[in-house]
C-alpha cells in the first residue's frame, strides 16, 4: 500500500528522481483516469505518481476526468494527495515564478462531475469544506520549504475558473474583488472529491505569469513555458525534501 500520491500539473507531467518500479493501468466505476499509475521511490520513499493533463499533456482542464484521477488512488491506498498546479497571480506578492501554498479556494467551474454520490441510490452526502485543504499537510509542505531556505507564500485563495481559455481583464478584476490570490482551471473539484474520500489532500502552486489584466500587453505562452521550466526544479526540490 503507497499512502502518498503526487498529482502533476502543467510542467510536471513526469517526476525527475523518481526512481520507477512499475506502472498500473486502472479501470474505475468513473471512467479512465487521466493516464496509469506509476509507482516508484523518492529518497526511499514509495510514492505514486498520476500526471492530471495525461502524459503528454493532451487532456484539458475541462476534460481532466477528476472523478477517476481521485477514485483510483483511493482505490490503491492513497492517504496523502500533494497536488502541483501552474496558476496565474492576480495579487501583487504573486509574481512569475512564485511558489504558493494555498489555504482557501473559491469555485467558478461549471459542469464538471463533483461529487461521488449523484446515483439515486447514494445517500445525500454534505463535506464540511471550511477548510478544503488538509492543514497537516500544507505544514509539512511550509516546513519542508523552510528547511531548504526555499522563499514561498504559505497562504492565498485559489480562484477555480472552467477553461480552457484565459480569463478576461475584468474577470481578474473580478476575481480579486472576491478576495482571490490565484487563478488556476485544475483545483476543483479535485480537493472537494479528496475530501469526499477523506483523502488528505493539498496543493502547491507555481505562478506561471501575472493574470490577465495584471501587465502591459497579452498573455504570452512562451514566457509561461519558461517560468515553469526554471521553477519546477524548485518543486521537485521541494518534494524531495517533503516526502523524507
Amino acid at each position: 500500500m503507497v499512502e502518498l500520491a503526487i498529482i502533476g500539473g502543467s510542467g510536471l507531467d513526469s517526476l525527475q528522481g523518481l526512481e520507477i518500479s512499475h506502472t498500473e493501468q486502472v479501470h474505475t466505476p468513473y471512467g479512465e483516469p487521466s493516464g496509469p499509475i506509476t509507482y516508484g521511490k523518492i529518497s526511499g520513499r514509495e510514492i505514486v505518481f498520476l500526471p492530471r493533463h495525461g502524459i503528454d499533456h493532451t487532456i484539458a482542464p475541462h476534460q481532466i476526468n477528476y472523478r477517476a484521477n481521485i477514485h483510483v488512488l483511493k482505490s490503491i491506498g492513497v492517504e496523502q494527495i500533494i497536488a502541483i498546479a501552474a496558476v496565474g497571480g492576480i495579487t501583487e506578492p504573486m509574481q512569475a515564478g512564485t511558489i504558493v501554498i494555498p489555504d482557501q479556494i473559491v469555485d467558478y467551474t461549471w459542469s464538471r462531475q463533483h461529487t461521488f454520490f449523484d446515483a439515486p441510490s447514494d445517500p445525500v452526502v454534505h463535506i464540511d469544506f471550511t477548510r478544503p485543504y488538509c492543514e497537516d499537510l500544507r505544514q509539512q509542505l511550509i516546513g519542508s520549504a523552510n528547511r531548504i531556505k526555499l522563499s514561498i507564500v504559505a497562504q492565498g485563495t485559489y480562484a477555480a475558473t472552467q477553461g480552457p481559455r484565459l480569463e478576461t481583464a475584468a474577470e481578474i478584476s473580478r476575481l480579486q474583488r472576491d478576495g482571490c490570490d490565484l487563478v488556476g482551471m485544475t483545483g476543483m473539484p479535485e480537493a472537494s472529491l479528496a475530501r469526499e474520500l477523506d483523502i488528505c489532500y493539498a496543493s502547491c502552486c507555481v505562478v506561471a505569469n501575472r493574470a490577465a489584466g495584471k501587465v502591459a500587453g497579452e498573455i504570452n505562452m512562451q514566457q509561461i513555458t519558461a517560468v515553469l521550466e526554471r521553477s519546477m526544479g524548485q518543486v521537485r526540490s521541494l518534494l524531495s525534501e517533503v516526502i523524507q
